[in-house]
């Protein structure tokens, strides 16, 4: 007889949409610890332009998959899933309600429901697509994704050079795209009983809420944090490749005017925000919450509540 799978709250959605205060009020209250799902969080000193939670912000609580990779260190969904997984398992032996939150949506299919098998790194294609892009650039290997896989170019920036070669190298070892490999997988079979919340806003105001952050965010020393990363590791590193800290590298590196660095740190982070969205609407069983205050509440505590127990 199959085990029935161990419940699991996962809270999601767009960037900027207030997930981890929730969370973090969300744990206090039903006993939790959380297990994030951020792909910049992961890396030690990319603290401020992921809104990665301070101390004096969790108020003691774990907050688990925080600073556990150094920034030359690649991490994929698979790989992502497995380190969640042992983490939800010490969470759930010291009896506490695991609880992911973050918006990379990927990672958290990977973790809630799997992903499609895919074939590993071939290191000849793989090097290969590397100079490719090396020499013609990123955004031409993405023009290049688009024609044989639009499901992943739509997913991914074009200046991803990573997740571009990934995908193109997957393409070329099965014929098929990496992006209907994964849409087919996605009514797969779950591997745990999630109860799925997914964080929004009202347009407007989000677009208000973003560009406060970002000023903060700056205000806050972020450009001082992205030279001190760039003076230890260099350019070429992952997380350089994600929304704001690309632009803030620019700045530094190019002497990109800061009002204008500002101006796209804000259409990024929109448009990263609409990605977000269309990701989560394409996910199965979600509940959308249309205020992060919604949860904290004692009528939106007790529905989680209740579904947990179900």
């Amino acid at each position: 007889m199959t085990e029935p799978l161990q419940p699991l709250l996962v809270i999601a959605g767009p960037t900027a949409t207030g997930k981890t205060a929730a969370a973090i009020d969300v744990a206090h209250r039903l006993d939790g610890e959380l297990v994030g799902a951020d792909s910049v969080q992961v890396y030690r000193g990319f603290d401020i332009g992921s809104a990665k939670p301070t101390a004096d912000e969790l108020g003691g609580l774990a907050h688990h998959l925080l600073d556990v990779l150094d920034p030359d260190q690649d991490v994929d969904a698979v790989a992502y899933a497995n380190l969640a997984d042992a983490a939800i398992r010490d969470i759930r032996d010291r009896g506490r309600l695991p609880i992911v939150v973050g918006g990379t949506g990927l990672w958290i299919r990977a973790l809630v429901r799997g992903l499609v098998d895919v074939p590993p790194v071939d290191p000849g294609i793989r090097a290969r697509l590397e100079k490719a892009a090396a020499a013609e650039g990123a955004p031409a290997l993405h023009a290049r994704l688009a024609e044989v896989d639009p499901i992943s170019a739509h997913a991914v920036h074009p200046n991803d050079s990573l997740r571009i070669v990934r995908a193109l190298e997957v393409h070329e070892q099965t014929g098929m795209p990496l992006g209907i490999l994964r849409a087919e997988h996605a009514l797969g079979e779950p591997r745990y009983r999630a109860v799925f919340v997914v964080l929004d806003m009202d347009r407007e105001e989000h677009g208000v809420v973003i560009e406060h952050r970002a000023r903060q965010m700056l205000d806050s020393g972020w450009i001082d944090e992205v030279r001190s990363l760039r003076a230890r590791w260099g350019d070429d590193i992952r997380p350089f490749g994600s929304v704001g800290y690309r632009d803030v590298l620019v700045h530094v590196r190019d002497e990109v005017p800061l009002d204008e660095t500002l101006r796209r740190i804000r259409k990024s982070t929109r448009v990263y925000a609409r990605r977000q969205r269309t990701w989560f609407k394409s996910e199965a069983g979600v509940s959308w919450w249309s205020e992060s205050a919604e949860i904290r509440k004692p009528t939106g505590l007790d529905r989680i509540a209740k579904e947990l127990r179900r």
